[in-house]
């Protein structure tokens, strides 16, 4: 209970930081609100003299007729513009909102364990639902407290009664609103709990659909399937039955406000009546006082569905980026020392590492060899600042690495993994991903210097040809060239390489490895491998459970 609570309290706090940073953005569009709200009760009045007159009372006539048109040209004109200034708001709010997140998401890196579908998620669904609450129902609810308080007071300068029954429907909408809204929070909650769950497992399972298929488990994994959506659509039934019943409850008020005007009114087609204009009047108030009402009934919802969606966000949103020093100059040599290092993932698994240390200088490559589960990858984790050691002493140039913030640790380095990603764009753009103010020049370097330009100058554009998604269109060596253009365009004084031949055949490996011989001349070079082929770059240091069992020679 504690930890729902505190969950709560977070999600509150976050809805009014945001709701503090949209106030500014909000003035212009609720502005434009009331003025409708007025351009609405001067419409209703000009009706009810029009209306008047074809009863045969009063003397409205063609320029009533002709205002009242204006009027409805003008009050569209409003809307119009407060649709656009409410979207503006919602872009920059969302804008805002994906920045801080992903910036989280980013100096949090390998730390983070949820899946990619639960973060894409947090970055597009969760900021999508408040962006709800910051642009429908922040207006929705100002307006819905200032609005009936200018028609209620329209109604009492011609009839107090009237006016107190206007007042009194528009009190009790908040509470209809509130018994009808009763759980949807925590229902709104479960359906994106829901929503998460779905989304992260079906992504997995489309990454794994040729496992699955290879095991013959996709019919299990279709119905496994199902039945989550099945749980989400039940879900979000939920959450569209509380919207349906706060529906139900407005039209029911709005229903009850003009059955009690028509009967204080009911002698308005008589003879007796002494301003039958004043009780059509009020009679047309009705829609004028509902349809703010109504906007704010319709964006109850989004209120549920942005406290579901903060409860998601805070706890990212929270978090503060690691603190620690910058660098007043990229160094062009560097020392790597590890001296005594532990890492522990999980206290009731053995360490990750357990007293591993040596020292790499520059122009010297290091390969480190061990099975899988040794601590290769968790080495190259720490230095690339994705987690801090337990104990121990890592140190760059002598000084204690843990000092630099884990952005500033990664700057100092380049990297090449087992599979590079390409992101759907030209060659030239991937390359450039590295270091986005490069030149073309230094990007067709660095291109030549991996031997990209090899198999570039065979396709239709050459460096200009649009890739695919994850690199389709290239092999998996040219793909893996192209990664290792981007860590000679960055040109940092550390590379790390994790398995960077693996999956590849022994032609392309060779290949890869000159490319690779090429790229570590003169730097620092970390590189984990099974492969006895790339454990040939130098000198090689056998890691076995977290520690490093002995040094040998390249080649051994």
């Amino acid at each position: 209970m504690a930890e729902v609570r505190q969950r709560g309290d977070a999600a509150s706090a976050l809805l009014r930081r945001e709701a503090r940073a949209a106030r500014g953005r909000l003035g212009l569009p609720l502005g434009l609100g009331l003025a409708q709200v007025i351009l609405g009760i001067a419409q209703a009045w000009l009706i009810a003299g029009l209306i008047a007159k074809l009863l045969g009372y009063g003397a409205a006539g063609w320029p009533a007729l002709g205002a009242v048109a204006a009027l409805a040209l003008v009050s569209a004109g409003l809307g119009v513009a407060q649709e656009r200034a409410l979207m503006a708001t919602g872009e920059a709010a969302k804008a805002r909102l994906r920045a801080a997140a992903f910036e989280r998401l980013l100096a949090q890196g390998a730390e983070d364990n949820r899946g990619v579908g639960e973060r894409a998620a947090l970055v597009v669904d969760r900021i999508e639902a408040l962006e709800g609450f910051l642009t429908r129902w922040l207006p929705a609810a100002a307006l819905a407290m200032a609005a009936p308080v200018l028609v209620a007071g329209a109604a009492f300068t011609v009839d107090a009664t009237s006016g107190a029954i206007l007042l009194v429907a528009a009190l009790l909408v908040p509470v209809a609103m509130a018994v009808t809204g009763i759980g949807a929070a925590q229902a709104s909650k479960r359906q994106f709990a829901a929503l998460d769950m779905l989304s992260g497992r079906f992504l997995d399972r489309m990454r794994g659909l040729p496992t699955l298929v290879l095991f013959r488990r996709q019919e299990a994994e279709a119905q496994a399937l199902g039945v989550a959506a099945e749980d989400l659509r039940q879900r979000t039934m939920r959450v569209l039955r509380v919207a349906f019943l706060s529906s139900a409850s407005m039209e029911a008020l709005a229903a009850g406000a003009i059955a009690c005007l028509a009967i204080r009114h009911g002698a308005v087609l008589g003879q007796n009546h002494p301003d039958p204009a004043g009780a059509i009047f009020c009679l047309l108030l009705v829609p004028a006082l509902f349809t703010p009402l109504r906007a704010f009934s319709q964006a109850y919802h989004e209120r549920s569905a942005a406290n579901g969606a903060a409860a998601e966000l805070a706890p990212l949103l929270a978090t503060e980026p690691p603190g620690g020093l910058v660098l007043e100059e990229m160094p062009r040599k560097l020392v790597v020392s590890f001296q005594d290092v532990r890492l522990t993932y999980d206290p009731t698994r053995p360490p990750a590492l357990d007293g591993v240390s040596f020292r790499a200088v520059p122009g010297e490559t290091v390969v480190l060899a061990g099975a899988s589960g040794a601590g290769k990858s968790s080495i190259l984790r720490l230095l690339m600042g994705f987690r801090r050691p337990d104990s121990g002493r890592i140190s760059l140039n002598g000084q204690d690495a843990t000092q630099l913030t884990p952005a500033e640790l990664r700057r100092l380095s380049s990297y090449v993994g087992q599979r590079a990603h390409l992101f759907r764009a030209t060659i030239r753009e991937n390359i450039a991903l590295a270091r986005p103010d490069a030149t073309p020049a230094e990007v067709e370097s660095a291109a030549t210097a991996a031997r990209v330009t090899d198999f570039a100058k065979a396709l239709p554009e050459g460096l200009e040809t649009l890739v695919g998604e994850g690199g389709f269109g290239l092999s998996g060596g040219q793909a893996q060239r192209v990664a290792i253009a981007r860590a000679f365009l960055r040109d940092t004084p550390l590379v790390l390489l994790d398995e960077p031949t693996a999956h590849l055949d022994p032609g392309t490996e060779a290949e890869v490895l000159d490319s690779l011989r090429r790229l570590c001349t003169g730097r620092t070079a970390i590189v984990a491998s099974h492969s006895r082929a790339a454990q040939r770059l130098g000198r090689v240091l056998e890691i076995a459970a977290g520690r490093v069992a002995g040094p040998r020679m390249a080649g051994e």
